[in-house]
């Protein structure tokens, strides 16, 4: 069993992009092309949806087994 020592675990891994290549990436996500701002999520306006969509489908499904004689 060996010990990790400090120094090698703070090792850079080698570069996968080139400096020119990096640069580009960078001015590329800085421009703010797919930045969007986006309204915070609210679980419980999902969860009240929710709950309509399967009232009413519910209340469907009855009416309709009440027309045709099923209930």
């Amino acid at each position: 069993m060996s010990q990790s020592d400090p120094e090698t675990e703070s090792v850079i891994p080698p570069k996968k992009l080139s400096d020119e290549d990096q640069a580009r990436v960078d001015r590329y996500l800085t421009r703010g092309h797919n930045d969007v701002e986006r309204k915070p999520f609210r679980p419980f306006l999902l969860l009240g949806i929710i709950l309509a969509v399967l009232t009413l489908l519910s209340l469907l499904s009855l009416f309709i087994a009440r027309t045709k004689g099923v209930v």
